[in-house]
This record gives C-alpha cells, structure tokens and sequence, in this order.
C-alpha cells in the first residue's frame, strides 16, 4: 500500500513539473505565433480569445494544466495528511487555481464585443480571478503545515512569494485603470508572467519536497 501511496505521490510532483514547465512553453510558443502578440505587454488571455489563430490549442492546453494542477493538488493531500485545516485548505487552493485558471479560462474566453465585455469575459474574469487568489495565498497555507511550518528558511521563502506575488497583482491590476501610456500598464504581461513564474517556483519547491519525501521516507526536513 506504501508502494502505491509513493507512486501516487511521484506522479502527483511529475503533474506539477509537466504543469509549470508546459504553460510557460506553450504561452511563449504559441504567443510567437500569433502576429503583433507581445509576451511583455499582451496578457495570457488574449492568446486564448476567438480571434487568436491559436485559440483552440492554448485552450486545450489550459484545460489539460487544470487536471494537472488537480491531480498535484490531490497527491499533495496524500502527502500532507496531518491533522489540522491547512492540508485542506492548502488542498482547496490548488484545485481551485487548477480549476480556475486552467479549465475556467479554457471554456469562457475572453471576448469582448466592440467597447463592451461579453458574459464570456465576464465568467472568464471570475473564474481566472478566483484562480490567482488562490494562488496568492496558498504559501500563507503550505506554511503551517508540517514539515513546512518546522523550516524557518521555507516560511521566509512562503512570506516573500505571497508579498511579491501582491505586489505583482497590484501593477497587474493598473491595466483596469484604462490609461496606457503609464509605466504599469506599459508592462501588463511582464507582471502577469513574473507573477506566473514565482507562484510556480513555489509549487515545484512543494513538488521537490513531495518527491523527496516518496522516494527517501525517512528524509523529514524541507531544508
């Protein structure tokens, strides 16, 4: 049953690697496909609307991230199953950015229609918003749980993500303000990417420890 369990667990950190790895060269190939598309100042989800001639692929490719996410979050609970509520919060939060972010955004693109958002864009928004909350917050979770929580150096690493991550959704959120000549709104892409990559910095650190833990069970620490 252990033998199992670890395998489980094995695949769960491989599902984060394919996740974290594959959106970033999928967006990146997929954005060099699509004429005038800038990666620094054009957001992920203009790639995945219905005049983007790379519609169809990156919106499966979001939905197959979703269930990836999904089945990390679900091998991270088997992981952490210690007593308490952050395991399960932790647990809710990854399915919530898998669900969100990946197959939310996949079904509702973000479409507008001349000066006005569309009910798809509207529901895209939600569903990607609850995704990036999730994800913001999730290393306020992950640190409270054991082995995680024993580790002065990974709750650091946890504060500085979610500080960074905030002040990333912050000049993320300038785009809304609807003047593009200031400096924020210049580089909208750049903070959603950079935002993007910390948070799965994060999840493959998680990954690595749940990989570790599989194969060398008597290795307990994080550091």
């Amino acid at each position: 049953m252990n033998n199992l369990r670890h395998v489980v667990v094995i695949l769960g950190a491989l599902a984060c690697l394919a996740a974290c790895v594959g959106d970033f060269l999928f967006t990146f190939l997929l954005g060099s496909r699509y004429p005038d598309y800038n990666q620094i100042t054009d957001v992920m989800s203009l790639l995945g609307t219905s005049g983007s001639p790379v519609s169809h692929i990156i919106s499966l490719w979001w939905i197959i991230l979703g269930f990836l996410i999904i089945i990390f979050a679900v091998s991270f609970r088997i992981t952490f199953s210690s007593p308490g509520i952050y395991p399960t919060i932790s647990f809710w939060l990854l399915v919530t950015y898998g669900a969100g972010e990946g197959i939310g955004s996949a079904l509702f693109k973000a479409d507008v229609a001349e000066i006005s958002m569309t009910s798809s864009y509207v529901f895209h928004d939600i569903f990607s918003g609850a995704g990036v909350l999730a994800i913001l917050i999730l290393p306020l979770s992950v640190a409270r749980i054991s082995p995680f929580s024993m580790s002065i150096i990974f709750r650091r690493f946890s504060w500085l993500v979610f500080i960074s991550g905030t002040l990333l959704l912050i000049l993320f959120t300038f785009r809304f303000t609807g003047s593009v000549s200031t400096f924020p709104v210049k580089y909208t892409g750049l903070w959603q990417r950079l935002f993007v990559f910390q948070s799965y910095i994060y999840l493959l650190v998680i990954a690595s420890v749940m990989a570790r833990r599989a194969l060398f069970p008597k290795a307990g620490s994080v550091d």
